[in-house]
């Protein structure tokens, strides 16, 4: 059976469809941990530990020595990124009571999940669509979206914009094991290498983690809403990051629109920052489904419109077999 072939056809696959079984379990079977115990407890609830082994590989994988317009193309879709999270977040803070939106069409959203699903950007499926749509070196501009993985810049933009406040030590303990992981992959080809390997298979168990933690009647009746703000994201992040690109980045825009996505990693975020600030554990859960929602929206809308916009651009596609086997053996994450 090529059951992870199938997976992979779900956009997001890798992080969505454990993440879906984690549900169902949390669901049907919400003591399923306790009664198992050991091992099998820990896997269901050892989300913060699995992410911090993931966190520290990710940032093992980045290597500094990238071109000039490399650097130029990742700095400027990055900060933009931040940029718009921070005023989204910023903007949204003085609607939306603290402990989200209750009732209606918008119940569950919080300015939580805003800013977890508009700060990170999917390297995964950006590298992948800049590969058909783009040049080399837009596609390689992914190498510094990967310093947005994890809860860092979560926790920058809801300090900055005075919704959380966090002690100086919880900082350097969300980012600790990404910096020792990114001093050792630097001094170490080798330790990038060796630790690299780990990303996409911690990608599932962290998936299934952190479903075990939402009930699907969380999902049902937030679902509007997470549609939504998987669109919001588009279209508020979008409209900046391909100006930024045109003006600033050099390119036409393609760049700016493959960056609009919410990454898989980013679903974790609001566990993290939960466990941090405990007034906002109450609104995890809804949360963490919102931005699941966000992420699969934005994985299938993102691809086509980067398409229909390359298109639109007159640029050419990359159409080489070279090309598509690039392109089906990335992960999306």
């Amino acid at each position: 059976m090529r059951i992870k072939t199938y997976v992979e056809k779900v956009p997001g696959g890798l992080m969505l469809v454990p993440l879906i079984l984690g549900a169902l379990c949390k669901t049907f079977a919400p003591d399923a941990g306790k009664y198992f115990g050991s091992f099998t407890n820990g896997l269901i609830s050892g989300t913060v530990p699995i992410l911090a082994v993931w966190f520290f590989c990710m940032g093992a994988t980045i290597d500094l020595r990238a071109t000039g317009v490399v650097l130029r193309k990742s700095g400027t879709l990055l900060v933009t990124k931040m940029l718009v999270a921070w005023l989204a977040t910023l903007i949204a803070s003085k609607f939306i009571p603290d402990g989200g939106i209750t009732t209606g069409v918008l119940a569950g959203l919080s300015v939580l999940a805003i800013t977890a699903s508009m700060d990170m950007t999917n390297g995964g499926l950006y590298a992948a669509v800049m590969q058909q749509y783009g040049t080399n070196e837009e596609a390689s501009a992914f190498v510094l979206m990967s310093v947005e993985s994890g809860p860092l810049f979560s926790m920058l933009i809801l300090g900055a914009t005075g919704v959380a406040v966090f002690e100086p030590r919880l900082f350097v303990g969300a980012v600790l094991p990404f910096l020792i992981g990114f001093a050792l992959g630097n001094l170490d080809s080798d330790l990038r290498e060796f630790f690299g390997r780990c990303v996409h298979p911690l990608i599932p168990f962290f998936g299934f983690a952190l479903g075990c933690g939402i009930d699907l009647n969380v999902i049902t009746t937030s679902g509007p809403a997470g549609v939504l703000l998987g669109l919001g994201v588009i279209v508020v992040t979008g409209i900046p990051l391909i100006l930024a690109d045109k003006f600033i980045g050099g390119g036409n825009g393609t760049a700016g629109i493959a960056a609009s996505s919410t990454a898989g990693a980013a679903v974790a975020n609001p566990t993290i920052i939960g466990e941090m600030i405990p007034k906002l554990k109450p609104i995890v859960p809804a949360a963490t489904a919102l931005v699941a929602t966000a992420c699969l929206i934005t994985a299938i809308l993102v691809p086509i419109l980067t398409a229909l916009w390359a298109k639109h651009s007159g640029r050419v596609i990359a159409e080489t077999d070279a090309g598509a086997q690039r392109l089906t053996t990335k992960e999306v994450i």
